[in-house]
């Protein structure tokens, strides 16, 4: 089974996706938009017979709760398994084909509860030092992606498999293994899977007309191209991108995990707010970027999902980060990692998806309630070290701003 095209579906980048395909049932106007989806998705046969669970009357809220796992993959083709072009990945600062790797550089495992009413979103640590499953040993988590798929290819190369063909089956068992690792780490089954890369995500945030952050203090960065001063502003494209992935001169990566989820935050409140379902260019680039830039598990008919998500819009999308012991864990041979209790995440799992309130920090965005959760750890992120891309002060109002 390769790619495959398959009406009423669609998908999107981490929370980020989940959240544009909620709100897509808003209007009746963007209903109608979502018929253009009825073609060209990518699906991926990934998520196990014992996860999958029968889909629900169209309308109806949410009957069972549903987990699912939304990665950013640092991958150089698209969903189709071609390679990106190279003036794309110039602009998006991922330097050539041969770069990247094929890891899950953002991980969140979604929630939702039977009803459909809230989500918690929980964030892993991509270096989290982890069990791979398969009995692959220990490594970092983000791993699992191209550790399935390398394992896959010889056999599917033995099957006559070539080029973007062979590339999409191999994505396939990439997917797989980081399921499974993921669902032995955390306890959870998983239930959906969608997978966005690099360009993708920039896409979709143009889509929007762009998301707006803020800052402490001013950033600068040649490796992920981002150069920011303190403050509010308005990020879209490979800014966007250069925001959520930017990993040297933060403290940690948990800074990174809480980038991204201030990120999400405001790109909700975006959709929702900025006449996106009213807009017909806008919603019109939002579907087309959903559409060009999206894996899904083959079995997930998202329309109907998003159809019993309508009463999200008067709920909430909650973060948080799964605790951490250490965040320089020395490794036989994966250099340092984050050092992770797999009773204690499982625990953490337990007690924040049968939990009714989480502690939020900064201010609450409108219309979906979503609020940020700055990395949850057992652990203080390092302080902030001084440099030269930080003489400035920061401005004095700094509430929901990150580093």
């Amino acid at each position: 089974m390769l790619l495959t095209s398959r009406g009423r579906r669609i998908g999107g980048r981490v929370a980020l996706g989940l959240v544009s395909m909620a709100v897509l049932g808003v209007t009746g106007y963007a209903w109608t938009q979502l018929s253009r989806l009825d073609a060209g998705i990518v699906t991926a046969d990934v998520i196990a017979p014992s996860a999958q669970l029968p889909d629900g009357p169209a309308g109806e809220p949410l009957r069972v709760a549903q987990n699912i796992l939304l990665v950013g993959i640092d991958s150089r083709t698209g969903p189709d398994g071609n390679p990106l072009p190279q003036n794309v990945l110039d602009a998006l600062h991922a330097g050539d084909g041969d770069d990247g790797g094929d890891t899950t550089d953002t991980m969140i495992v979604v929630h939702i509860p039977a009803g459909g009413a809230a989500a918690t979103a929980i964030s892993i640590p991509r270096d989290s030092y982890v069990d791979i499953a398969g009995g692959l040993g220990k490594h970092k988590i983000n791993s699992a992606y191209s550790r399935g798929k390398n394992a896959a290819m010889n056999s599917l190369r033995a099957q006559g498999l070539t080029g973007a063909q062979l590339e999409v089956k191999a994505n396939e068992a990439g997917a797989k293994l980081t399921i499974q690792t993921i669902e032995q780490f955390t306890g959870l089954s998983i239930n959906h899977y969608a997978a966005v890369n690099l360009a993708g995500f920039s896409a979709l945030s143009e889509a929007v007309g762009g998301v707006e952050v803020c800052l402490k203090e001013p950033v600068q960065d040649k490796f992920s191209g981002a150069s920011f001063p303190a403050g509010k502003q308005l990020l879209s494209g490979p800014q966007a991108l250069a925001f959520v992935r930017q990993r040297h001169g933060l403290p940690s990566d948990l800074d990174r995990i809480a980038r991204q989820q201030a990120f999400l935050s405001s790109m909700a409140k975006t959709v929702l707010g900025a006449g996106t379902f009213t807009d017909p260019s806008r919603l019109s680039a939002l579907v087309g970027a959903i559409q060009g830039s999206v894996v899904l598990d083959r079995g997930w008919d998202v329309l109907s999902f998003a159809q019993q998500l309508r009463g999200m819009s008067s709920g909430a999308l909650k973060f948080q980060t799964i605790p951490v012991q250490s965040l320089s864990l020395p490794t036989p041979s994966d250099g340092d990692a984050v050092k992770v209790d797999p009773a204690q995440v499982k625990a953490f799992v337990k007690s924040a998806l049968s939990s009714t309130t989480v502690a939020a920090v900064g201010e609450p965005t409108g219309g979906i309630g979503v609020k940020p959760v700055a990395a949850t750890s057992s652990v203080a992120a390092p302080p902030s070290s001084s440099s030269s891309s930080s003489s400035s002060s920061a401005p004095p109002a700094m509430d929901g701003c990150v580093n």
